[in-house]
């Protein structure tokens, strides 16, 4: 029975994270949660799509999973900025409320206005319909020492064992 939930868990996992169109990216499940190929992640459980002068940033699929079900989410504005390892927002789930950290510093370039009216999507697509801002980097360098998929990997499932 323990198995055939978990397998029914995964495959549904899997399913979700297929829907990914973005051919470079691959998911890997641990846990219940995925990790993509093509992003860098902070050990505070966000991530960052840099493409071109623009770095996308949201909670990792890790992070909605330990929250539970988000019901409100605050951001900042467009035109802020924001410092590598400082909060610039928060996520209240129906566990707890939790500050979020941005990876790298830059100027805040647009918010997901969507997370006001379905703060859920965060559950649901964390890393495409999820994300949280999009920053111009005002150091790029910063990226370097953010972990890639399988370092952030590797961390979660030596977090988890340890709790």
């Amino acid at each position: 029975m323990a198995l055939r939930m978990w397998a029914s868990s995964t495959a549904n996992a899997l399913r979700l994270s297929s829907s990914v169109s973005r051919p470079h990216f691959s998911p890997l499940s641990r846990c219940f949660s995925s990790v993509l190929d093509g992003l860098k992640y902070a050990n505070s459980h966000e991530w960052v799509k840099h493409e071109g002068a623009v770095a996308t940033i949201g909670i990792t699929d890790h992070a909605q999973d330990h929250l539970g079900e988000v019901v409100f989410v605050d951001l900042p504005d467009v035109g802020g900025s924001v410092t590598k390892a400082t909060g610039f927002g928060a996520v209240e789930s129906v566990k707890a409320t939790s500050d979020i950290n941005s990876p790298v510093s830059g100027e805040i370039v647009e918010v997901n206005s969507k997370l006001s009216e379905t703060p859920g999507l965060i559950n649901t697509s964390p890393y495409e319909d999820g994300w949280m801002i999009k920053v111009k980097p005002s150091d790029p360098s910063e990226l370097d020492a953010l972990m890639g998929s399988k370092e952030y990997t590797k961390f979660c499932e030596e977090e988890d064992a340890s709790h």
